[in-house]
């Protein structure tokens, strides 16, 4: 229950504790999504933020984690019972504050629409939507349900790409940064019969795993000026984008092969670099706590809107339905590495 501040000085009158107070204060949480990997950032976010999960929905059972959090919360496997409980909960007055989404990236839309119908504030995982129409229909949608919804942008948090923000900011007036990215994340064979390997459910590689890094170099760098994409295959994708203050060479990939030999040999399946004018950017480590800051942000008035979102979900809308032009100008030296056959297609 929502306490305003008539009702605090009531609790003054009546010599309700500290304690007592903070569990007034505490927000309801619900979650979809509850069997994924990404699901166990966001109940560590709720538990570290002092909140409560009180339900939870996934059609996919296997989600003991919850016990390491919130071991009470209801869980439901069917979306109309889940639907149901919620409503239940408002009716009896102790209606979720928030929704968490973590599901697949193509219902995003749609369950936040859930969200905001049920009265509550969402907090979605990137990419918030697909589509950048998307963020125009659901800011409609927001203005008349008169709640919020925030997008997990967790990389802007990190101590090391604030470093950099601040660093291009009290840089020289007007000067553009070269700057590469490479991200190689190993996937196995079942990426590709999951939802992720379907680019109208993920939205592909630069989307599904890429999103993160172009809203971070949005931040940093300001707006798009330039987008053409070199590469675009099931298991990687390269280009050039050219922001107001730096002109970027990208690769990402899914695939073993394509790993630098050096990481290979330590064992790794991930490989991760960006560089600003030749230097390595170090951000290796500092990422477990990024969503507990993100919660904190929205819980205390500072979250990421769909605004914020805006021009990365742009840039992968435009990567995946543009023709790769081929290695032609500024392209990543990566992309010239020998393409493979998708594994579950006959050629």
């Amino acid at each position: 229950m929502e306490i305003d501040k008539n009702s605090y000085q009531l609790l003054e009158i009546y010599n309700i504790t500290t304690d007592e107070k903070e569990i007034l204060k505490m927000k309801s949480f619900a979650l979809i999504g509850a069997s994924g990997f990404v699901a166990s950032r966001h109940m560590r976010a709720i538990y570290d933020t002092e909140n409560e999960l009180v339900a939870a929905y996934d059609p996919n059972d296997s989600v003991g984690i919850i016990d390491s959090f919130f071991p009470k919360a209801d869980f439901f496997v069917e979306f109309e019972r889940f639907d149901r409980h919620l409503d239940k909960l408002r009716r009896e007055e102790t209606k979720v504050n928030f929704l968490s989404v973590c599901s697949p990236n193509y219902l995003h839309d749609s369950h936040i629409r859930f969200g905001l119908r049920s009265q509550a504030d969402v907090i979605c995982e990137k990419p918030i939507v697909l589509n950048p129409w998307n963020i125009d229909a659901l800011l409609d949608i927001e203005r008349e349900s008169g709640k919020s919804i925030f997008s997990i942008l967790q990389l802007r948090l990190h101590p090391a790409i604030i470093s950099l923000k601040n660093k291009i900011e009290n840089g020289p007036r007007g000067k553009v940064y070269d700057v590469d990215l490479s991200y190689l994340t190993s996937r196995g064979n079942w990426y590709y019969t999951s939802w992720k390997g379907d680019v109208n459910k993920s939205g592909g590689i630069a989307t599904n795993i890429g999103v993160h890094f172009f809203d971070m170099l949005s931040w940093i760098f300001g707006d798009l000026k330039r987008n053409d994409v070199h590469v675009l295959a099931h298991d990687r994708a390269a280009g050039y984008l050219e922001f107001q203050q730096a002109r970027v060479r990208w690769f990402l990939s899914i695939n073993y092969d394509v790993l630098p030999q050096e990481i290979k040999a330590k064992g790794q399946r991930t490989y991760r670099s960006i560089t600003i004018e030749g230097e390595e950017l170090e951000f290796s480590g500092g990422f477990t706590d990024l969503h507990t800051k993100v919660y904190k942000g929205v819980l205390e008035g500072n979250g990421y809107g769909l605004e914020d979102a805006r021009q990365a979900i742009e840039i992968v809308h435009d990567i995946r339905n543009s023709e790769p032009i081929g290695l032609k100008g500024e392209y990543h030296p990566f992309a010239k590495l020998p393409l493979t056959k998708h594994p579950f297609k006959l050629e």
